[in-house]
């Protein structure tokens, strides 16, 4: 037998988090003195240890990590627990990983204050442009909120053009407007540019109107990671003594596998201030 130290040595655990699952009830030790008081512990119950260890970093209660132990939970039910838990760890994953490219993408805009390039901004109209489009509603205008909104939104549209037997004619065009509801909401507009007649159904073909003067930059990557290319864009426009009228446009000029080669040019649309 071990000592209560000895077998926390083994188990890579905590004196202290030995003696709470004897109290829980979660590990008894196999014997205590009755004179001392001292617990000890045998090498076969390492693998309850392990198992309660195991269950506990999958995110499991104490209470269900104990009915598993017990065997208590059947070996279906088990199998559902663990499918949950798994999703809602890939889904905490991936979240994880859209807020660090999010950090990373202002660490560059930080990195880059005072020494912006702003020589490849060009003002230019925008002539009208014929879109078939869908449109939902983003909580704001955050990366996090219109890039879960807006990549389904064109995944539905091409469905729907197909079905339709309508083949885009031009690049992708993303635009956004305040949303009627207001609360910061923000409208998104997945459109591409097709040759078809005006309609409403279970897409919309619309003309997009010209932008009389349009501040655009070329940025090269993914939208994820496209802030510093927006902030070149705002300085620019706050340096030549322009002013904003609306949000950006995006087209797609280059969109392959790859979501790190894709090129995209930003159109806002400004008057003289």
């Amino acid at each position: 037998m071990f000592t209560i130290g000895d077998f926390a040595r083994h188990g890579r655990v905590s004196i202290r988090m030995l003696r709470h699952y004897d109290a829980t009830g979660l590990l008894h030790p196999a014997h205590v003195d009755p004179a001392s008081g001292y617990r000890y512990y045998t090498a076969a119950q390492l693998a309850r240890l392990n198992r309660i260890i195991a269950l506990k970093d999958l995110g499991f209660t104490l209470q269900q990590v104990q009915d598993i132990v017990d065997e208590k939970v059947g070996a279906e039910e088990l199998r559902g627990m663990l499918r949950l838990r798994r999703a809602e760890l890939e889904t905490a994953m991936a979240a994880a990983g859209a807020r660090l490219v999010q950090v990373e993408a202002r660490l560059r805009a930080i990195e880059s204050e005072g020494h912006m390039p702003t020589n490849d901004v060009v003002i230019k109209s925008v002539p009208p442009t014929r879109v078939a489009e869908l449109t939902a509603s983003a909580a704001s205008f955050e990366p996090e909120d219109i890039g879960p909104v807006i990549g389904p939104l064109y995944d539905e549209l091409f469905r729907c053009l197909e079905a339709a037997g309508i083949t885009p004619t031009g690049p992708g065009v993303a635009y956004y407007e305040d949303a009627p509801e207001g609360g910061g909401r923000i409208s998104v507009h997945a459109a591409v540019e097709v040759s078809a007649p005006l309609q409403d159904g279970a897409f919309r073909v619309l003309d997009l109107p010209s932008l009389d003067q349009a501040a655009t930059i070329v940025h090269r990557g993914s939208m994820d990671t496209v802030l510093p290319s927006a902030q070149t864009l705002a300085h620019w426009i706050d340096a030549h003594g322009y002013r904003s009228t609306g949000y950006p446009r995006e087209i797609n000029l280059e969109c392959p596998e790859d979501r790190d080669d894709w090129v995209t040019e930003l159109q806002a649309p400004v008057t003289r201030a």
